[in-house]
């Protein structure tokens, strides 16, 4: 017989925790490991990255859950190794191959080729992929042998170099990097690359490293954090700002301050700004997000006085370093 599981004592946490998810696992599944380790109450993360996929993954808890919208939206930096010359059905390793071609092409060729998935291009998203089409992930038409008409999408590649264009001395294994805006399918982008190279070519790993202003170096892995103490492991999490760093910040009176939470909005001499962080002054803490319009302070994301009290009480230097 099993022994009998047992049951975690969930507890509030807020801050951001940076992942290097690893290989095999889903973004969902690393997220509720992190969450059991850190026994926390409410957790969310800032985007998937498939199975296949390693790399930077911000998993946020309690209130910087409020926040992680903001970066489903950033940019992204990945590390690639493409199969040239073969394609597969997923466009990646955990596909079937479909098709094998000779490599023909000549180092200049793939240095023109690379050049030319440089800037705003166009892509249209595999079938192979959590996008939804009538409420169903395409991914769920690919497994039944469906496939949909997908419209193409614009998004733009800041930088695209080759790191090795032989990876461990294997000329069909091209490396390369990426930087590109929200939205890009690498495994798309390396299937384009190899059409253009007259070859076709499938991922054969891919690695995310970075996302905002998150750098993998910055992250720590499962089994670190499993090894850890739970003060280590909290200890581990970034503050809530962190997740705004575009933000210019405001800090409100106590007066104003319990205004602001309560949803009014305030007047003061703020130029207009989209992206506002507001702070109490007395004590320190993070309050939520504004915008300025026309010398209106005006709510967009609040924190709960219960979350505020919890972060203060928790991790009083969080609120300080803020």
């Amino acid at each position: 017989m099993n022994a009998p599981r047992t049951r975690v004592q969930r507890r509030p946490v807020h801050g951001v925790l940076l992942l290097d998810k690893p290989l095999g696992l889903s973004s969902n599944d690393a997220l509720q490991k992190a969450k059991w380790l850190l026994r926390a109450e409410k957790a969310g993360h800032t985007g998937t990255l498939d199975p296949l996929a390693t790399g930077v993954l911000p998993l946020c808890f309690g209130a910087a859950t409020k926040f992680s919208q903001i970066h489903l939206d950033a940019n992204k930096a990945y590390e690639a190794v493409l199969h040239l010359g073969l394609k597969t059905t997923t466009a990646d390793a955990e596909g079937e191959v479909i098709e094998q071609r000779p490599l023909t092409h000549s180092p200049e060729q793939l240095a023109q080729v690379i050049r030319r998935f440089t800037g705003p291009i166009s892509q249209v998203p595999p079938m192979h992929s959590a996008l939804k089409k009538d409420g169903k992930a395409l991914y769920e038409y690919a497994r039944a042998g469906i496939e949909v008409e997908r419209v193409a999408r614009e998004v733009e590649i800041f930088a695209l170099d080759v790191i090795d264009a032989a990876v461990d001395g294997v000329p069909e294994w091209v490396k390369i990097r990426v930087s590109c805006s929200k939205g890009t399918y690498i495994r798309t982008l390396g299937e384009d690359i190899g059409e253009a190279l007259g070859c076709g070519a499938h991922l054969r790993s891919l690695r995310r490293v970075s996302t905002g202003p998150f750098e993998v170096a910055q992250c720590i892995t499962l089994a670190a954090l499993e090894a850890l103490t739970e003060e280590q492991r909290q200890a581990c999490l970034l503050p809530v700002p962190a997740l705004l760093p575009d933000h210019s910040p405001v800090t409100l009176d106590a007066e104003n301050a319990g205004r602001f939470l309560s949803g009014v909005r305030r007047r003061g001499s703020w130029p207009d700004h989209a992206h506002m962080v507001v702070y109490g002054d007395q004590p320190r803490a993070l309050l939520g997000t504004a915008h300025v319009a026309a010398g209106e302070l005006i709510p967009t994301r609040l924190l709960s006085p219960l979350e505020i009290q919890q972060i203060l009480e928790s991790s009083p230097q969080v609120s300080r370093a803020a």
